[in-house]
């Protein structure tokens, strides 16, 4: 493909990046060479893998409690939760997308769960969080962004070992989440087309930051059209302009 003959390149359906990170990664800063990449390619790059998540705790915003297990400092899992008192948690790689291999384990499994991080330790980094039991009950809350607007919220339920994905009706979120999803896109400072906020609630009822989807996020249009139509705007106009 020759991207130079293109106005205007948009990333929508690569959800099988994580199976190809480095070239994916390449291809990412190929295009932005030769085009206009929505979202831009430093967005991307810096939210393939999810110690971003870390980055924005920094920042002040609240996340799912997480604990990162690098590949060029293999840790024990005993060791990473040594001081945690978390009695479920879920182990998944730290670049991953679609639950892939993504599981839920309790303490009382330390021995499998370790062989199932050594697993994931053999190609990439990995992320023990916390599990949230409101999430079984109540689900994910997914707050949909496109073109600087909240637009919608889903709610997904939670999915292990690659089971199917489980989507609500179109909502409009409450003032806390909104709130909350709000501070998280603040923390954005690059132009951005589309975006994706992932909100779980804890014990004690706060929302915290499950994920940033900034690369490839399902952005649930066919639950709320309304969204399809502000989506093609943007990407009208954006098509017209002669820079980026």
């Amino acid at each position: 493909m020759d991207w130079s003959s293109s106005d205007l390149a948009v990333v929508r359906s690569c959800w099988n990046y994580f199976e190809r990170e480095e070239e994916f990664r390449n291809w990412i800063i190929h295009v932005a060479g030769a085009t206009r990449l929505w979202n831009p390619a430093e967005l991307m790059l810096r939210t393939i893998h999810k110690s971003y998540l870390g980055d924005l705790e920094k920042c002040g915003i609240p996340i799912v409690p997480t604990a990162f297990i690098y590949r060029c400092q293999p840790q024990s899992l005993r060791a990473a939760l040594e001081t945690t008192r978390w009695t479920q948690f879920v182990v998944k790689p730290a670049v991953s997308a679609a639950s892939y291999k993504t599981r839920r384990f309790a303490t009382g499994q330390l021995q499998e769960a370790q062989k199932f991080l050594d697993d994931i330790l053999l190609e990439r980094d990995a992320m023990v969080q916390r599990f949230l039991p409101r999430v079984a009950e109540g689900g994910e809350i997914d707050l949909n962004y496109i073109d600087g607007e909240l637009t919608h919220g889903v709610v997904k339920h939670p999915r292990f070992k690659d089971d199917l994905e489980s989507v609500s009706e179109a909502f409009q979120p409450t003032n806390e989440q909104r709130a909350v999803a709000n501070r998280v896109m603040a923390t954005v400072h690059e132009p951005w087309l589309y975006g994706r906020v992932d909100l779980m609630q804890t014990d004690e009822g706060q929302w915290v930051l499950s994920e940033l989807e900034l690369i490839e996020p399902s952005l649930f249009l066919l639950q709320h059209p309304p969204a399809l139509d502000r989506f093609v705007r943007a990407l009208v106009r954006l098509s017209r302009r002669s820079v980026f």
